[in-house]
């Protein structure tokens, strides 16, 4: 492999994981929107859609086993090619946390258990803890992706706070049981999908610094 194919490669790499990034954010934005709206049609498009993102998966691993196997990178770059992997394990995780929200809005019932606010705030911390992670991953900011895994424990707490709320609203109310159980797993999966974002940071960090870092 020359050099220049070698950089391409390397390009192409950066690339799919940018383009990566950007479908899981709209595959979080639109579950959530969804279960905001009790918007079936858009659950179910949001389902299909994890297809697309296994795809990326696949042609990211694909293209780091060939980066590895074909060409002996440099310290620097070889954190750079293994930091792109986890990134997209942690962005196809992300992906499935979307589209089980997106399930449990199928499953919702009519005239039952508004969503609590919080888990919209949640979301919007976790949409932004996505943006910005993947903003540090473009211009390789460390001091970025530290400042943003911060703001996980806002989602943290939030969790905490809604898990209360809806315990308290199938304790007064049998009627609810049905849709706040299923709410809590989406505040679950909107957890992790803040706990996936601070690992994306880590994966920021140690390619920046070479210093591997628990951020969350």
């Amino acid at each position: 492999m020359t050099r220049t194919h070698y950089q391409h490669s390397l390009d192409v790499l950066k690339k799919n994981v940018m383009e990566m990034g950007e479908k899981s954010h709209k595959l979080v934005t639109d579950s959530v929107r969804a279960l905001g709206s009790r918007d079936i049609g858009l659950a179910e498009e949001v389902i299909g859609r994890d297809k697309e993102i296994d795809g990326y998966d696949l042609k990211i691993e694909k293209c780091v086993s060939q980066l590895i196997a074909r060409e002996s990178p440099t310290a620097g770059d070889m954190r750079f090619v293994t930091s792109c992997f986890k990134i997209s394990l942690d962005l196809e995780r992300m992906s499935d946390n979307a589209v089980d929200i997106a399930k449990g809005t199928r499953c919702l019932e009519e005239g039952h258990t508004q969503a609590p606010e919080n888990i919209f705030r949640m979301a919007e911390l976790g949409q932004e803890m996505l943006r910005r992670s993947m903003k540090a991953f473009d211009t390789l900011d460390e001091k970025l992706a530290r400042a943003t895994a911060k703001e996980d424990d806002k989602i943290d707490r939030l969790f905490y706070e809604t898990q209360r709320e809806l315990i308290e609203m199938m304790s007064d109310d049998k009627s609810m049981i049905n849709n706040a159980s299923y709410l809590l797993f989406v505040i679950r999966y909107l957890e992790r999908i803040g706990d996936h974002a601070c690992n994306i940071c880590e994966s920021v960090v140690y390619m920046a610094s070479g210093e591997r870092v628990d951020l969350n």
